[in-house]
């Protein structure tokens, strides 16, 4: 098999991997606030502190990972043992009887997102400068397919099992997903010796994409946020899945071309206008006042999520050192996601003292600061 058939094989099979993985996390995810909320009984705090802290293990693990995998040249056990990890933390939370209980499953499940960073660099690899965009496209793309898939099993069978068995379900399909890497990918080691690096060997347009990343982070509160908003403006419970599924298939739909788009046009265009939609999105949220406008907000939210996921890894992986991408990507990772604790927590804390416009009101002005950095940031040449 020759290297280009190769590639292709390896972006093949991760994108199958992330579309089952993806359909077992988003059978829970549509109906996952209401559980907290509503099953386990806490407040918008609670919730934004149990999101917030996935976020940070997430980033966490991720570094870790990045990290060790340059360190030993060994990229395939972080990433299907971490589709394992995801598989059994559905379990946990189908066994959860308060919301202490979530914590411990909570950062297994987030855990399980240190195959991000090895598997994201391999796709890196195995990708040229013509083609980059379009392959973190795909993968996106089958993330957000498989999300759409889970979402729609969620909807038809959540009344007939009820939260636990649902849960139970959610984790065959992570655990196939695992098998199909573990099996399929082939390791490629490198006798480069990785002396490890530091700030100092990124340049001057990591660095500042970076900072733009980390405020804009901060603003960027979960998805949960949306749903419980959507509940108390007068949706029914059983309707709210389906804002979940609205906003899901518009970003699987749109991940691919945004790819491409960014592969023709550039990655800045791109991700300015991820915080366009964004932004936007956040401005609907405080004036709406008809449920149609609440599902407009939500097509925009998904669009902003496809311009944003898979273009955001394509700019990072290319403003790393090559022989340090995995460590880089995953520090990044490591760096945005811990400020996601804080900015859950903030998120929260808006809401219950000031009412549910603050946090969208800090989280739009933000979001004009990091577009405003973004124009400074030089893309490299390709």
């Amino acid at each position: 098999m020759n290297r280009e058939k190769e590639n292709g094989r390896i972006v093949r099979i991760f994108a199958m991997a992330s579309f089952l993985n993806d359909f077992g996390s988003d059978i829970i995810y549509p109906v996952w606030p209401l559980f907290v909320t509503s099953f386990l009984g806490v407040d918008m705090v609670i919730l934004g502190f149990i999101d917030g802290l996935g976020d940070a293990i997430v980033s966490i693990s991720q570094a870790v990972s990045g990290y060790l995998s340059d360190r030993f040249g060994k990229r395939k056990i972080f990433i299907w043992s971490g589709y394992l990890f995801g598989s059994l933390s559905r379990v946990g939370y189908a066994l959860s009887k308060t919301w202490l209980w979530l914590v411990p499953f909570k950062i297994l499940d987030r855990s399980g997102k240190m195959r991000g960073a090895p598997r994201d660099a391999m796709v890196a690899d195995a990708s040229t400068d013509e083609n980059r965009g379009r392959n973190f496209g795909l993968l996106r793309a089958m993330d957000n397919l498989g999300a759409v898939c889970g979402i729609i099993t969620s909807l038809l069978l959540l009344s007939l099992l009820g939260y636990q068995n649902l849960f139970l379900l959610a984790a065959t399909p992570s655990l196939i997903g695992a098998s199909l890497v573990f099996i399929f990918i082939r390791e490629r080691r490198t006798a480069e010796i990785y002396k490890g690096f530091s700030l100092k060997d990124l340049g001057v347009n990591f660095q500042l994409f970076l900072l733009l990343s980390s405020i804009f982070a901060l603003g960027n509160f979960s998805y949960s946020f949306l749903l419980v908003y959507s509940k108390n403006f007068g949706f029914e419970i059983a309707f709210t899945p389906t804002l979940y599924l609205i906003f899901t298939v518009v970003a699987s739909l749109m991940s691919f071309p945004f790819g491409r788009a960014a592969d023709k046009f550039g990655r800045k265009p791109i991700l300015a206008l991820a915080f366009l939609f964004f932004g936007l999105m956040c401005l609907g949220f405080i004036y709406v006042n008809s449920f149609v406008l609440i599902i407009l907000l939500f097509v925009l939210y998904g669009l902003y999520r496809a311009a944003m996921e898979p273009v955001q890894k394509t700019f990072v992986s290319e403003l790393s050192p090559t022989k340090y991408r995995a460590s880089t990507m995953g520090a990044f990772q490591m760096i945005t996601g811990l400020i996601s604790l804080p900015a859950g927590i903030i998120a929260g804390l808006l809401w219950e003292s000031l009412g549910f416009w603050a946090p969208f009101s800090f989280s739009l002005s933000l979001s004009i600061v990091s577009l405003t950095l973004l124009l400074f940031v030089k893309e490299e040449k390709r």
